[in-house]
């Protein structure tokens, strides 16, 4: 297998962006599949990795933190990049100005000798149902809306980038 496109997922949107991503690969030409991360037995049977998660207070979770922690004599000899779910689309106003911030904030919780080619932040789906009443005032407050703000143009994009890296590489 030449790419793993891992996730870790709570409710379905980072799920359906690796997909995606593993789509846009294969139809570039290389051997791709979308797993969570839970499910990987055997990080050394692929060649190059995308790893992503969804974020939960401006961190990644705990099964993409552990397979990363885990696997890092693998990760480290081939080419990687990551990326995570949050809702920078979702805010208006001084709070969308703050995606930037939560990028390094999401890059210092992982280990500090992860090496990666590039890391994106991509917006996912922002339900009511999925906070607590208290986080649904708060995030209303903050000039939040609720909606499926996935984009994916700038998946595509992205993920042909990465493509184009992959084959030159070999």
């Amino acid at each position: 297998m030449d790419v793993l496109v891992g996730y870790a997922t709570v409710h379905g949107s980072t799920r359906a962006i690796a997909e995606r991503m593993a789509a846009v690969l294969s139809r570039a030409g290389l051997t791709a599949e979308a797993r969570p991360l839970p499910e990987v037995e055997d990080a050394d049977a692929y060649r190059a990795f995308v790893l992503g998660s969804a974020v939960h207070g401006q961190s990644w979770l705990p099964p993409a933190r552990e397979f990363v922690r885990d696997n890092l004599d693998v990760l480290g000899a081939r080419p990687m990049w990551i990326f995570s779910v949050g809702m920078p689309a979702a805010l208006r106003g001084p709070w969308r100005r703050l995606a930037p911030k939560e990028v390094s904030a999401i890059e210092e919780d992982l280990p500090s000798d992860l090496r990666y080619r590039g890391h994106h932040l991509f917006s996912g789906v922002v339900e009511p149902d999925r906070l607590p009443r208290a986080g649904r005032l708060m995030f209303r407050l903050m000039g939040g809306r609720f909606g499926d703000f996935r984009d994916g143009e700038a998946v595509d994009g992205w993920t042909t980038g990465i493509a184009g890296e992959l084959r030159a590489d070999r």
